[in-house]
């Protein structure tokens, strides 16, 4: 299905939550970016918004978190999960469904909305009354559809027992005529029509590449210091959360094989997925010695000031001053700490996930790689990088500029408009 460029004016992204700095929330940023240079305007539907309350329509029950959408998600997944359903579980999804599509509605007709997005809502079904609820409104209205697709259920190994394949095969994705797919990868391409026979368009995320980031100011000037490290010491940054898939353990093993003054500071907390990985990663710095920094309370998409008094800067404050960036991810949808290295120019090593593997590297992207563990290699290489200073920016250099030719918002802006004819 082609959308008809001319009758498009309203854009309603819908998702379970657009705040903070989350993988779906930075990348739905740069597409409005693109849509309102285009001259489009930009609505936001969500469970927890931190945009313009202008353009925000807030229900509380489209959120992951909600806890009536939280039990429904223990209950139907896990290995726990019946594989028969208990009926209230139905009657349950069934009424918030309705619900969410009485507010889908009022959101349409508030904003005149003449184009939906929505965000991974159809893609992982932490809500699935919400997916449910999309799907229907689409089927009843027609309205046309940008489904983006981050990263499918059937990725995770978390969703594969289940009591609801029903909705999963309804919903996650739907196979209706006014919806064209987009997905991030073409790992997620092949899977898309090799399991439910949907043709999709790949779309990668994005920086901003044409504008480099600007040099730090004042107010991140003391990052070093509100880190507790010493002058002479490493920045080394996970800028990830802290779940299983994204291997921190070898990230600690690297920083603790260098044999160099380093410390490890991980950006982000354990969020919805559990604190157990995270003391794991607790007990495991400290087996192996490593000075190892959780400063997720620190650290937020906007600046600002702790309750005790402490300052708040933003993840790319803290880029800024890392020497060296550590992505050793098993599974990721797309790899935005990847792209946000590049971006910054900062040396990375990054484990052979699969997308990093057929879709990046193959571009000539240089990194420190490792394929499950790390290597003396591995080592060898990080601290040559470390220590040398041309070897560092030849990296870098070479990075920033594929970066600019296979990832900016140029190459965003013309597939964009590409499916708007």
């Amino acid at each position: 299905m082609y959308i008809p460029f001319s009758n498009i004016h309203n854009i309603g992204f819908i998702s379970t939550r657009f705040a903070g700095t989350d993988g779906v929330s930075l990348e739905t940023e740069k597409w409005a970016r693109v849509f309102e240079k285009e001259r489009f305007h930009c609505f936001y539907f969500a469970g927890e918004l931190d945009r313009d309350p202008a353009q925000s329509f807030l229900v509380p029950k489209a959120h992951f978190m909600d806890p009536e959408i939280r039990t429904i998600f223990n209950t139907a997944f896990g290995s726990t999960a019946n594989q028969v359903r208990d009926r209230k579980l139905t009657t349950t999804i069934h009424a918030i469904k309705e619900h969410l599509k009485d507010r889908l509605y009022d959101f349409i007709g508030k904003f005149n909305i003449d184009l939906l997005v929505p965000e991974n809502a159809l893609t992982i079904p932490l809500n699935i009354p919400l997916g449910l609820a999309i799907t229907e409104v689409i089927a009843e209205t027609g309205l046309p559809t940008l489904a983006h697709h981050h990263d499918f259920f059937w990725e995770r190994q978390q969703f594969k027992t289940n009591a609801v394949w029903d909705y999963l095969n309804m919903a996650f994705p739907p196979h209706l005529p006014p919806i064209r797919h987009v997905v991030i990868s073409s790992s997620a391409d092949n899977q898309l029509s090799l399991r439910t026979g949907i043709s999709g368009t790949i779309i990668p995320n994005v920086m901003d590449f044409k504008n480099p980031p600007l040099p730090p100011d004042e107010y991140a000037d003391d990052v070093r210091q509100a880190l507790g490290l010493d002058p002479d010491e490493c920045l080394i940054l996970q800028p990830t959360r802290v779940v299983k898939r994204k291997g921190i353990e070898n990230a600690i093993e690297l920083v603790g094989r260098l044999g160099m003054k380093a410390r490890l500071v991980i950006s982000h907390a354990s969020g919805d997925e559990g604190h157990d990985y995270e003391q794991r990663i607790i007990d495991y710095s400290r087996r192996m010695q490593v000075n190892t920094l959780f400063v997720s309370d620190i650290i937020n998409d906007r600046r600002g000031t702790t309750a005790d008094g402490r300052k708040i800067y933003t993840l790319y404050d803290i880029y800024h001053h890392a020497d060296f960036i550590t992505y050793p991810s098993t599974i990721e949808g797309f790899g935005n700490a990847f792209l946000e290295a590049v971006y910054f120019r900062k040396p990375i090593m990054v484990n052979c996930y699969s997308i990093y593997t057929f879709d990046i590297k193959p571009k000539g992207f240089r990194a420190v790689e490792i394929d499950g563990y790390v290597t003396d290699e591995a080592i060898a290489y990080t601290r040559a990088l470390l220590q040398d200073e041309q070897l560092r920016k030849k990296m870098v250099e070479s990075n920033y500029a594929l970066g600019q030719k296979f990832y900016s918002y140029e190459v965003l802006h013309d597939k964009l408009m590409n499916l708007m004819v």
